[in-house]
């Protein structure tokens, strides 16, 4: 399917994450492990945030991201303390930059791993949920975009976890009331620059994997001589569909069926049960 990250903490540069670490978000492009695809090459994005209450800015674009030379030169430039990357392995829709991920509304970045299956046949009545008012700033084709705009729709603004709730419910409704089993398979990351929700879910309780870094006031005890780790100072935080490297202590799998609020410091796991 897809490989997302998504990063708060000390800025740091882009190039630290997509391109150094070993098993980087551009060598997953390639070489993913733990994927349901191993080469995602149907386009690329990220998205990032300035000084604050800046919009977001966004770079994307059609072709494999280890192809791409601009992306190397801006991922050296850009030093952000938020942000998202996406590598995307297409399914029922076209590779266009329409279609790359992270979406955008407003001050709010989206990113999906995974599928709204038999989408063809729900696109329509999914579609029609959205609010007239959204309807005219969906650009693209793929189901990880309705997913973002339904999301909005419930109340993403206002309460980010009970909107995704809401949204999956309705996607599953949709589902099996056109015969589709397992209608929904996710791991999604939302972001308005101040705080990042990441969930792990799927209709059919199989989700795609999903990490998040454990305490890096921990990771300086266990490392203290890592140079990676005193860069993002002790309260950085990495949610990802793959680890970055492989040391001990590092990373820890979120369950299936959760929800995890980053906000600062702060964070937070809680339940996800659509509804």
């Amino acid at each position: 399917m897809c490989r997302w990250l998504a990063y708060t903490g000390n800025p740091l540069q882009l190039e630290t994450v997509l391109f150094r670490e070993k098993h980087s978000l551009i060598d997953q492009s390639l070489h993913s492990r733990m994927g349901a695809t191993t080469t995602n090459g149907d386009g690329f994005g990220v998205g990032w945030y300035g000084h604050l209450g800046d919009l977001p800015f966004r770079y994307r674009c059609a072709h494999p991201a280890w192809s791409d030379r601009n992306l190397r030169d801006a991922a050296r430039a850009i030093r952000t303390p938020l942000f998202v990357a996406h590598i995307r392995a297409a399914t029922d829709t076209p590779s266009q930059e329409t279609n790359c991920h992270p979406f955008r509304h407003g001050r709010w970045l989206f990113v999906h791993n995974g599928l709204i299956r038999d989408y063809p046949n729900v696109r329509r009545e999914l579609m029609l949920m959205v609010k007239p008012e959204l309807f005219a700033s969906i650009e693209g084709s793929t189901d990880s975009e309705v997913m973002f705009f339904l999301a909005l729709t419930m109340g993403l603004e206002q309460e980010p976890v009970p909107a995704l709730e809401r949204m999956a419910a309705a996607i599953e409704e949709v589902g099996w009331r056109n015969g589709v089993r397992f209608p929904l398979n996710m791991t999604v990351c939302a972001t308005d620059g101040d705080q990042i929700i990441a969930v792990r879910y799927s209709s059919e309780r199989e989700s795609r994997s999903l990490f998040h870094s454990t305490s890096f006031r921990h990771l300086h005890e266990l490392y203290p001589n890592d140079e990676r780790i005193k860069a993002v100072g002790e309260d950085a935080y990495l949610v990802l569909s793959e680890p970055l490297v492989d040391l001990p202590g590092w990373w820890e799998e979120v369950p299936e069926s959760t929800a995890i609020v980053v906000r600062g410091a702060a964070v937070y796991q809680r339940p996800f049960a659509p509804h």
